[in-house]
């Protein structure tokens, strides 16, 4: 699609019906009805960056930070192997304690569970990047936010728009399945915008993408700003699968958290991955980018039933595959 059709569908309600059929059976012919669980261990929330709309910010002091060192995450890892999830998400704030030499060995530590790898720990330098795909991760995780410049400068300050964009290709040339996606609904975005975005992923070729409604956090600039709507992120998701139909698109946990039923909804809307939480209940309040995340006081265990259950209501069944994006290695 052209950057006037995405405009005209994200502008008109009276196509979202359509549109998120249409999203269903583009994701059910490219990537079938198997759902990809991917464990979530986020191990650490101490970061050096400004973001305005995240409560990990380094401003935020209400904020009680931690980190969890190398031997306790190598058993959050080994306990989500054991649950039968076939790939691992390692996410954190950007914590320059967790080095070069920190992270190749715990990359090196989490491949021997023969799981695929991805990273989502923010901006790092092309050799960094490469000594990470060298000790063996799989996928890197890079949320672009919006690519209206203006806006993207206004929400990360003392942060550059073009370095974000160079990591992003970097990670392409280097060979990792690479993830982007947006945050809807952020204060003076615009639709022209969101079709940027959506333009910008199939030009990089991004091989995963998230997107999420902005939502708010007391402790952040935009507090009092207004929360992104449900409907116009699930759009915004479903074009995503129009445009790039074999990629891996999560149905966001920041989805549910508008919608009781927002994962599901978004599973039948072109979504074909869930990202459980196997973090202990410790630290799931306490990593708090957004405020009212479900799901924070149930243990691993419960969230892997409790999603799978989910699942199988709606006819589709959990991939034993690593979730590789379609042609690429299994």
């Amino acid at each position: 699609m052209n950057k006037q059709e995405l405009i005209d569908i994200l502008s008109d309600i009276t196509k979202n019906d359509w549109l998120f059929k249409e999203a269903d059976r583009v994701r059910h012919e490219n990537v079938g009805d198997e759902v990809h669980l991917r464990g979530l261990i986020e191990f650490s929330n101490i970061c050096k960056r400004q973001c305005k709309y995240c409560g990990l910010r380094s401003p935020n002091k209400d904020v009680e930070r931690y980190r969890i060192l190398k031997d306790e995450l190598l058993l959050y890892a080994k306990n989500a192997v054991n649950l039968g999830y076939k790939t691992l998400v390692l996410q954190s704030g950007e914590d320059d304690y967790y080095d070069t030499d920190k992270m190749v060995e715990i990359i090196r530590e989490i491949k021997k569970f023969d799981v695929a790898l991805t990273l989502s720990i923010g901006e790092k330098t092309y050799d960094e990047y490469k000594a990470f795909k060298d000790a063996g991760a799989d996928r890197y995780l890079l949320r672009i936010e919006t690519t209206d410049q203006n806006l993207y400068e206004k929400m990360h300050p003392n942060a550059s728009f073009e370095n974000r964009q160079r990591c992003l290709y970097d990670l392409k040339s280097l060979g990792f399945e690479t993830g982007s996606g947006c945050l809807v609904g952020l204060p003076n975005q615009t639709v022209e915008s969101l079709a940027d975005d959506i333009l910008f992923f199939k030009e990089l070729n991004a091989d995963m993408i998230g997107i999420g409604p902005f939502i708010p956090h007391a402790q952040t600039p935009l507090k009092d700003a207004q929360k992104g709507d449900f409907w116009l992120a699930l759009k915004v998701m479903a074009l995503t699968r129009l445009n790039l139909p074999d990629i891996n698109i999560p149905a966001t946990t920041a989805m549910e958290t508008l919608n009781p039923n927002g994962r599901l909804i978004a599973l039948q809307s072109g979504a074909n991955v869930v990202m459980p939480n196997v973090t202990s209940t410790e630290y799931r309040a306490k990593y708090e980018i957004y405020p009212g995340k479900i799901c924070i006081n149930d243990a691993p265990e419960k969230c892997r039933g409790c999603i799978e259950a989910k699942i199988k209501s709606i006819g589709r069944t959990i991939s034993k595959e690593k979730g590789f994006r379609t042609g690429s290695q299994k």
